[in-house]
């Protein structure tokens, strides 16, 4: 067991089971397809591949960004419309260049989109729909 304290001494401190959190995985359609994308977009090389499931890793680690497949996968709807797929995460990608980042992720199959919500920050759809933003440090 573990020994947790809130630190802010609100919660009492509990015990509980060791937990790490290893992955994060994004349904999709084509999990190879999509794992491609975020390859190019980060640099990331594939640690583990099947018609299935793919997993992506910066060079030196073994955690990183898996793919799934959804037969089912509805592409979500950004910004948010009542009644459509609602995104349920976006990552966040801090870059040093928004164009140039931006140019980057559409040549590997992006695709800007119509709402920024905000300077320093340019949201874009995945090739399966998700959205995810770049953002310059210190947003």
């Amino acid at each position: 067991m573990v020994r947790v304290s809130a630190g802010g001494g609100t919660l009492p401190e509990v015990d509980r089971p060791r937990t790490a959190l290893v992955a994060t995985t994004l349904d999709c359609p084509d999990p190879r397809a999509l794992a491609a994308f975020y390859a190019h977009l980060l640099g990331w090389e594939v640690r583990e591949s099947s018609p299935d499931w793919v997993r992506l890793a910066p060079p030196g680690a073994e955690r990183g960004l898996s793919f799934q497949a959804e037969p089912h996968h509805v592409r979500p709807v950004w910004p948010a419309r009542e009644g459509e797929q609602q995104m349920q995460l976006h990552l966040e990608v801090e870059v040093d260049d928004l164009d140039d980042a931006g140019a980057h992720a559409e040549a590997g199959g992006a695709v800007r989109a119509s709402s920024q919500p905000q300077e320093g920050v340019r949201v874009y759809l995945d090739p399966a729909g998700h959205p995810f933003c770049l953002f310059l440090p210190g947003w």
